[in-house]
């Protein structure tokens, strides 16, 4: 039977049904050592100066910069973590990196430009003032905003945390996820294959990818090919769940039961869409009980693994971002590339798998030979999305789109 395509609906169109309504978890507080990678709930404010007193750069002299040009008695030695007395008028102090600048020294000269005899230094002339100094509150200022709302943890924002004394923090809770998957024909691994069955890659795949966009798996369950069944499943996850995730089950089919169950027990919101791999992907809502209340989003990937890999990229991350409250989560890098292959797109946009290379030349977009929807080999190695749009033909030189994969 030959694709209706009048009905589909753009990507864009999509992500504005799968957003609508959708508000920021409530917070939690957690130790600062458990936050890595978790999304701050609000801001936070700077309690100290950073550095917290002038401190020198490097191993020297600190000295009154208008004191450079002379020999110089070295009247105290400063290490770092020790107190510094104010410098006496007309002298220097030897000093380390991230030693305290006494008061009177204005500048910091390195020890390989000093020339020393005993007690005494020679300081050579036109030193700045202010040179290899580290002054007090140049990274951080108390009372400074820290680290903004929204933001995700990694490893710099820790350490920004770590330098103010901050043991706990405030952070969305994770979304709780239930990964579920359709089809009497899929077998988890370790267990023998019958006729006519395969492997299930989807759940490995995803569940990887909705655990690196910051959600936590709750609930992992294949569900049954028959219509109550479907129901039972799908309910008793959006009790557990912020967002009940399946795979497969969402096409024509006669055995394909999750449409028809979201549509009896919620609302089906968006369904069959104008993309290339992921045609068949259905979002919508799944009402919760009187007792809990509210509702848990509902995204219905395709079978085929590709579709499902690129429909976690297009619209679970988003949906996680916007339930975290993260701005860095709701949209992809986009970098234009100079394709060096040809391909040319019907009524559908298509998500080609490529991988980038940074020439001298520009970026380059080489794709993978075999786009087929159900070849994950494709987004194994995967830099990048190439978005061809529709009814678009595309030769080697022509610049696309690329939405960038290698981010956290």
């Amino acid at each position: 039977m030959a694709d209706n395509h009048g009905d589909l609906q753009p990507v864009e169109a999509a992500l504005v049904a799968l957003l609508d309504g959708v508000t920021a978890l409530p917070d939690e507080t957690i130790a600062g050592e458990a936050a890595a990678g978790r999304v701050l709930a609000g801001d936070v404010m700077a309690r100290l100066d950073v550095p917290p007193f002038d401190n020198s750069a490097m191993d020297g002299y600190a000295l009154d910069h208008r004191d450079a040009g002379q020999w110089l008695p070295i009247v105290q030695r400063i290490a770092a973590g020790t107190p510094a007395a104010p410098l006496a008028p007309g002298g220097c102090a030897r000093i380390f990196t991230g030693g305290e600048v006494p008061a009177g020294a204005d500048c910091v000269v390195m020890q390989e430009r000093v020339e020393v005899e005993g007690e005494r230094a020679w300081i050579p002339a036109a030193i700045p003032a202010g040179d290899n100094l580290r002054r007090r509150g140049r990274d951080v200022a108390a009372g400074d905003r820290l680290l903004a709302a929204g933001t995700r943890l990694d490893a710099a924002a820790l350490g920004h945390l770590a330098g103010q004394g901050i043991t706990r923090v405030a952070v969305r809770r994770r979304p709780r996820i239930a990964l579920l998957s359709t089809g009497d024909e899929i077998v988890d691994p370790g267990r023998p294959l019958g006729p006519g069955q395969i492997y299930n890659s989807n759940r490995p795949m995803l569940r990887t990818l909705l655990t690196r966009f910051g959600a936590e798996v709750v609930r992992v369950e294949t569900v049954p090919d028959d219509v109550e069944g479907t129901r039972r499943v799908l309910q008793e996850a959006a009790e557990s769940a912020d967002v009940v995730v399946t795979t497969g089950g969402v096409s024509v089919g006669e055995e394909d039961h999750v449409k028809a169950a979201l549509e009896a027990l919620g609302r089906l919101d968006m369904w069959r869409l104008a993309i290339r791999p992921g045609k068949p992907l259905a979002l919508g809502r799944l009402p919760r009980r009187a007792a809990q209340g509210g509702e848990a989003r509902f995204v219905g990937l395709p079978g085929n693994p590709v579709s499902g890999f690129v429909g976690a990229w297009l619209f679970l991350r988003p949906l996680i971002g916007a339930l975290l409250a993260c701005p860095a989560l709701a949209t992809l890098p986009r970098l234009v590339a100079s394709a060096d292959f040809e391909t040319r797109t019907g009524p559908r946009q298509h998500y080609m798998r490529v991988i980038l290379d940074f020439t001298a030349e520009g970026i380059v977009a080489r794709a993978f030979r075999d786009q087929n929807s159900g070849v994950l080999s494709s987004c194994v190695g995967a830099d990048a999305l190439a978005v061809i749009p529709p009814e678009t033909t595309v030769s080697p030189g022509t610049d696309v789109d690329c939405l960038w994969l290698r981010v956290d």
